[in-house]
C-alpha cells in the first residue's frame, strides 16, 4: 500500500478577543434572485428526519418535537420512503376527518393513515434547482399549495433518490420574514410582500 505524505495544515496565533462562536443553525440570508440550492435542505449533509409508518399519532407528534421538525419521511419495514408528515397533516383537522370516515378512534390511527403517500407528491429534479433561484422554489410551492417540495436526484443506475427539500418557513427565515403562523397561505402572502419590496 502507497503510504500517504500528509502535509500539516497552515496555523495561525488566534488574537484574544476575537473570535465568536460560531452559530450551527444561522442560515444565509437570501433574496429572491438567490440561487436556489442556497435554501434547500440537503439531505447528504443533514440527515433525513424518518419514521416508521406503523407509529402512532402521538408517538410522531413526539418525534418532530424532540427533532424539531415539522416534516418528517415515512418509511416502510424495507426503510423505502413511501410518504410524508407534516406538522400541519398532523395537528390540523386531517386526522379527526380520516378517524370519522373510516369509524375509529383517533387514537387508533398511524402515520399510514394521515401521511401523504409518495404517489401524490410533486417533485422538482436537483439539475433544474441548479439552474432556479429562490423566487422560482417560492412559485413552485404555491403552485402546489404545500410547504414543503421535494429534491429528487437520478443516481447512474437511472433510481431517483430524495437529494433535499424545500420549506416555506425556512425561506422565510432566510429572507428575513418573521411567521406568526404555519397556515400556507399566509406563509405565501408574507414571502410574496418581501419578494415585492
Amino acid at each position: 500500500m502507497e503510504r500517504l505524505n500528509y502535509q500539516p495544515i497552515k496555523q495561525f496565533r488566534v488574537k484574544s478577543g476575537t473570535c465568536e462562536v460560531a452559530d450551527a443553525w444561522t442560515l444565509a440570508k437570501v433574496t429572491a434572485a438567490s440561487p436556489a440550492i442556497e435554501v434547500m435542505t440537503d439531505l447528504r449533509r443533514i440527515p433525513a428526519a424518518t419514521i416508521g409508518d406503523a407509529l402512532s399519532l402521538a408517538e410522531t407528534n413526539q418525534s418532530m418535537i424532540l427533532r424539531g421538525v415539522r416534516l418528517l419521511f415515512v418509511t416502510d419495514a424495507a426503510r423505502r420512503i413511501v410518504g410524508i408528515v407534516t406538522a400541519n397533516d398532523l395537528l390540523g383537522e386531517k386526522p379527526t376527518r380520516v378517524a370519522q370516515a373510516r369509524m375509529m378512534r383517533h387514537e387508533e390511527l398511524s402515520v399510514r393513515d394521515i401521511m401523504v403517500a409518495t404517489e401524490e407528491l410533486d417533485a422538482v429534479h436537483l439539475s433544474d434547482v441548479l439552474r432556479a433561484e429562490v423566487g422560482h422554489v417560492v412559485a413552485t410551492l404555491k403552485a402546489c399549495g404545500r410547504q414543503h417540495a421535494l429534491v429528487m436526484e437520478e443516481a447512474a443506475d437511472g433510481a431517483l433518490a430524495v437529494r433535499g427539500i424545500f420549506s416555506a418557513s425556512q425561506i422565510a427565515r432566510q429572507m428575513g420574514i418573521p411567521l406568526q403562523t404555519a397556515e400556507v397561505a399566509r406563509t405565501f402572502a408574507e414571502i410574496e410582500a418581501a419578494i415585492a419590496g
